[in-house]
C-alpha cells in the first residue's frame, strides 16, 4: 500500500491569558474547527512546555540591536519573503522618510508578539469567515446531504460554547443568524405567498431558543445586553423576517418571545441517560435561606406554566405551544418532590388561583387564553397526597374551555385586578383543538379516578364535566372511564360513581 508523500506545514499559534487567540496553518484546511496541525502542535506545547523554546516580545530584541544589526535584519527578513513583502517594506519606508506622513505622527510601532494589554478583551480564536461560508453552503442545499443535520451540529457547537462561558457562543450564533437572515428562499418564499418547510422552522425555533439563552445569561454584561438587544430589533425590523409560525411578517419571536427548546443533536444524547439525580445545591447571592438553585427552577417552571397567554396564530406555533409545556412538564417529572418543593407548589398553586389576569387559573380570563388542562393534571396529581382541597381547587378552575363558549363570563367588576372577557361570539382557528379537549378529558378521568368514594367531590367533578366539555365523545368515554373504576375487581362497586357514569352516558 502506497503511503502518501510527507507533508511539511507551518503553523503559528498565538496565545493571550490560557486562550488561543488566533492560529495559521500553511494546509489550507478550510473548516470552523481547528486543523489536526494546530491541534498538535498546542497537544505538543502542553505536553512538552520545556522544549518549546520562548522569545521576547520582537519589539525587546529589535531595542537590543545596533544599527548595523537593525539594518542587516531588516534585509535578511526582505530576502527570505521577497516577494510577499518587498512591496509593503518599500511602501513603508517612504512613509518613514517622509515628514508628514500619518505614519511619523505616532509615537511608537505596534508590536504584535507584545500580546494585548489588561483591559483589551481576550477571547478564543473563531474563524468568523469560515462560520458564515459553511452556514451559507449547508442552507443553499435546502435541506439535502444532512444540511439539517450540520446546522444542529453548529448550534450544538454554540450551546458547548455558552456552557463553558466562551465569549464566541454569541460571536458564533450572530454570524449564524446573519446568514439566516441573508438566505434568498425568505423572500422567495414571501414573494409566492407560500410557508417554510417544517425543517427549516425547526432551525429557526433552536436559533430563537439559543438567543434566549444568551439574552438571560445571568453573568453578561450590560452592556452587552444592550448590544444584543440593538442588534434583535435590527433584524426585528427586516421584512422577510419570518413570523413564530413559519409566515412572513415584521415580527421575530423566535428569537424574542419563544420558549428554549433542547438543540435536536442533544435530544438524542439526553435519551441515552439512564436517569438524572436532581440535588439541592445551595446558592450563596442574592438569595434567602433555604433556597436552592432546585428550589428556584423548580419555581420558575411553574410560574412560566402558569402565566396567562393568547394562543398563537398558525398551525406551526399552536403545535409548539403545546409541545413546549408537554417537555418541561416531563422534566418537572424526573423530580422528586420533597418537603420543600411541596411548600413551592403549595404557594404557587394559590398564587396562581388569586393572581387576577397575569394567571392562567385567575378567576377571570381572556376567551383566547392557552388552556390549563395538561399544567393543571400535573398540579393536581403532584398537590394530591398533600393537600388535596388545593389540588380540586386548581384543577376544577382548569377545567374551562372558554373558546368553545358562545360568551365568555364577565368576571366581577367590582374586583379592579379581574379584566372582564369582552369578545365577540366567534370561534378562532385552533387548529389543536382537539388535542386540547383530549388533555381536558384526561384531566376530569383524572379527577374521577382520585375522587372514588368521596361523594361531595364526584358531585362537583361531574357538574364540571357537565359544564365544561362539550365534545359529546369525550363525554362518552368519561363515562366508560367512571364504569371502569366503579367496577374494579379488588372493592365493591362504588353506587356514586356508577350514578356518574348512568349520567354522563345518557348527556
Amino acid at each position: 500500500m502506497q503511503s502518501e508523500p510527507e507533508t511539511v506545514c507551518n503553523v503559528a499559534i498565538s496565545f493571550d491569558r490560557c486562550k488561543i487567540t488566533s492560529v495559521t496553518c500553511s494546509c489550507g484546511n478550510k473548516d470552523i474547527f481547528y486543523c489536526a496541525h494546530v491541534v498538535a502542535l498546542s497537544l505538543y506545547r502542553i505536553r512538552k512546555p520545556d522544549q518549546v523554546k520562548l522569545h521576547l516580545p520582537i519589539s525587546e530584541t529589535l531595542f537590543q540591536m545596533n544599527r548595523d544589526q537593525l539594518q542587516k535584519f531588516v534585509q535578511y527578513l526582505i530576502t527570505v519573503h521577497h516577494t510577499e513583502v518587498l512591496p509593503t517594506a518599500q511602501k513603508l519606508a517612504d512613509e518613514i522618510l517622509s515628514q508628514n506622513s500619518e505614519i511619523n505622527q505616532v509615537h511608537g510601532a505596534p508590536d504584535p508578539t507584545a500580546g494585548a494589554s489588561i483591559d483589551d478583551e481576550n477571547c478564543w480564536h473563531l474563524d468568523e469567515e469560515q462560520v458564515q461560508e459553511q452556514v451559507k453552503l449547508f442552507l443553499s442545499q435546502g435541506g439535502y446531504h444532512g444540511s439539517g443535520k450540520q446546522l444542529n451540529l453548529l448550534f450544538a457547537k454554540v450551546r458547548e460554547m455558552l456552557k463553558m462561558r466562551d465569549s464566541n457562543g454569541a460571536r458564533m450564533l450572530t454570524l449564524i443568524t446573519e446568514q439566516f437572515m441573508a438566505d434568498p428562499r425568505l423572500s422567495l418564499w414571501r414573494q409566492q405567498g407560500t410557508a417554510m418547510t417544517d425543517k427549516y422552522r425547526q432551525l429557526w425555533d433552536e436559533l430563537g431558543a439559543l438567543w434566549m439563552c444568551i439574552v438571560l445569561n445571568p453573568h453578561c454584561k450590560l452592556e452587552q445586553k444592550a448590544s444584543w438587544l440593538k442588534q434583535l430589533k435590527k433584524w426585528n425590523s427586516v421584512d422577510v423576517c419570518p413570523w413564530e409560525d413559519g409566515n412572513h411578517g415584521n415580527e421575530l419571536p423566535n428569537l424574542t418571545n419563544a420558549l428554549p427548546q433542547g438543540a435536536n443533536a442533544n435530544q438524542e444524547n439526553m435519551g441515552q441517560c439512564k436517569s438524572l439525580e436532581y440535588q439541592h445545591l445551595p446558592a450563596h447571592k442574592f438569595l434567602e435561606e433555604g433556597e436552592s438553585y432546585l428550589t428556584l427552577a423548580v419555581e420558575v417552571a411553574l410560574i412560566g406554566l402558569g402565566q396567562q397567554r393568547i394562543m398563537p396564530d398558525g398551525l406551526y406555533a399552536q403545535e409548539k405551544v403545546c409541545r413546549n409545556e408537554e417537555q418541561l412538564i416531563s422534566k418537572l417529572q424526573e423530580i422528586e418532590l420533597d418537603d420543600t418543593l411541596v411548600k413551592i407548589f403549595r404557594k404557587q398553586a394559590v398564587f396562581l388561583l388569586e393572581a387576577g389576569p397575569y394567571s392562567g387559573l385567575g378567576e377571570v380570563i381572556h376567551r383566547e387564553s392557552v388552556p390549563m388542562h395538561t399544567f393543571a393534571k400535573y398540579l393536581f396529581t403532584s398537590l394530591l397526597p398533600h393537600d388535596a382541597e388545593l389540588a380540586y381547587k386548581t384543577a376544577l378552575r382548569a377545567m374551562r374551555l372558554l373558546v368553545l363558549e358562545s360568551t365568555a363570563p364577565s368576571g366581577d367588576v367590582s374586583r379592579p385586578q379581574h379584566i372582564a372577557s369582552v369578545v365577540p361570539n366567534r370561534y378562532p382557528r385552533w387548529f389543536t383543538l382537539s388535542h386540547i379537549e383530549s388533555q381536558q378529558c384526561e384531566l376530569a378521568s383524572t379527577m374521577l379516578t382520585a375522587a372514588k368514594g368521596d361523594v361531595r367531590r364526584l358531585e362537583t367533578v361531574l357538574e364540571s364535566i357537565q359544564k365544561n366539555i362539550h365534545s359529546s365523545s369525550h363525554i362518552f368515554k368519561l363515562a366508560q372511564d367512571a364504569f371502569k373504576i366503579a367496577t374494579l375487581m379488588d372493592s365493591l362497586p362504588d353506587i356514586t360513581l356508577l350514578k356518574v357514569s348512568l349520567e354522563l352516558g345518557l348527556q
